[in-house]
């Protein structure tokens, strides 16, 4: 019903994953037939229901300032419920532009400068980034690597709320890089830990939708977190492969936290949405799940040869299961080279462009990140190049 494997013409998008000239200001003298399997940024079409609603859009002809009608609320809620068995209530939504401009805003309505910020590392690091650009510490929890699967190191934790004290835990669930799905037990163990040291919990749900392995458990459905006591950020976007409409949306069922949070909003003018990234959101929810169940199937399959051709050619790495996500997580501590020198390596020797570990906060050093979000041809092309140029 839906084509995942007919190749799709990106270079002329001038998405930062396929230019050329953007690429080689990142990553060096790469070669002009790179295959870039680095920003999660998947290489497909966006589902055909979006695409024919942005197309009604455009030949409506008009682009006039929008707001967040029911429409949009109906949807988020609609969706919440029948994906996640969350109970969310209208009034806990806020619509913001993009995940990562959000943690800024979250730093700046929570946090002073020279408070803290816990994450779990390695982590996505516009986490940090959103903590230091507002002069606040990042206070690194190391996750531990049990049989190549992450789990959190309780002990330490909360040693370092205990003694730190951090005013927010930005907690990613599912986790990336990993694509590690947490537990409910483990979410209600964050949860009260953060009640107990009187911390916020702020939870990235931007990857929940691609379940590989497992069951995702949302922060907001029953038995979860404490709800006076969480803010949840997610999109469509990663989803739906929407990124470049930079459109999200925040979920607080606390007012106190809630109101505290739009107040910031406003001395940053977040106001009314884009009018492609509002309907993106509504189009996606409503109509777009047959295609992001049949893509899920697609994944699955790419992580399975992905998974296999590394244990063939590259037996010395070890790929963590990408319980969620299109983005592999590989321990390669015990090749002759290090995470960096091999992107650069396969970069300039291959064509093929990936990320070295040492981009996320902290203890990624050791690994390699794999966007497998593409056709399979693509994705088999560029183990073949990497198979050839590498030498352990």
């Amino acid at each position: 019903m839906f084509d995942f494997d007919t190749l799709v013409e990106r270079k002329s998008d001038k998405c930062r994953k396929w230019d050329h000239q953007f690429v080689c200001s990142r990553f060096g003298d790469v070669p002009a037939d790179f295959i870039p399997l680095w920003i999660a940024d998947m290489d497909f079409m966006s589902p055909p229901a979006v695409i024919d609603g942005f197309q009604r859009i455009v030949q409506h002809g008009t682009f006039g300032y929008t707001w967040c009608f029911d429409e949009f609320y109906d949807a988020v809620i609609g969706f919440q419920r029948d994906r996640h068995q969350a109970a969310v209530d209208k009034s806990w939504i806020t619509l913001t532009y993009g995940t990562v401009s959000t943690l800024h805003y979250t730093v700046q309505a929570f946090c002073q400068p020279g408070d803290c910020i816990m994450m779990n590392t390695p982590v996505y690091d516009p986490f940090a980034m959103a903590a230091q650009r507002q002069g606040v510490r990042v206070l690194a929890n190391p996750l531990k690597a049990v049989d190549n699967r992450y789990e959190l190191d309780v002990e330490l934790i909360e040693h370092q709320l205990n003694t730190e004290r951090p005013k927010l835990w930005f907690f990613c669930s599912p986790h990336n890089p990993s694509g590690r799905i947490w537990r409910a037990d483990e979410i209600r163990l964050v949860s009260d830990l953060c009640k107990r040291y009187g911390v916020i919990l702020m939870v990235d749900e931007v990857h929940a939708e691609h379940i590989l392995d497992g069951q995702f458990v949302s922060c907001l459905t029953p038995g979860g977190a404490a709800l006076d006591n969480l803010i949840v950020l997610t999109s469509p976007n990663k989803a739906f492969n929407l990124g470049g409409l930079k459109t999200s949306y925040a979920m607080i069922p606390d007012d106190a936290l809630r109101q505290r949070f739009r107040q910031q909003l406003e001395k940053n003018s977040i106001t009314s949405p884009n009018v492609f990234g509002v309907w993106g959101i509504i189009l996606a929810y409503q109509q777009g799940l047959p295609w992001l169940d049949a893509l899920n199937g697609y994944l699955q399959s790419n992580a399975r040869y992905l998974a296999d051709a590394i244990k063939t050619h590259f037996p010395h790495w070890r790929m963590m299961n990408p319980e969620s996500s299109y983005l592999a997580w590989i321990d390669i501590s015990e090749d002759t080279m290090s995470a960096t020198g091999l992107t650069e390596h396969f970069a300039r020797r291959a064509g093929v462009v990936i990320e070295d570990g040492s981009h996320y906060v902290q203890n990624g050093e050791n690994y390699l990140r794999i966007n497998f979000g593409t056709q399979r041809s693509r994705l088999e092309q560029a183990l073949e190049r990497m198979h050839n140029v590498h030498r352990r």
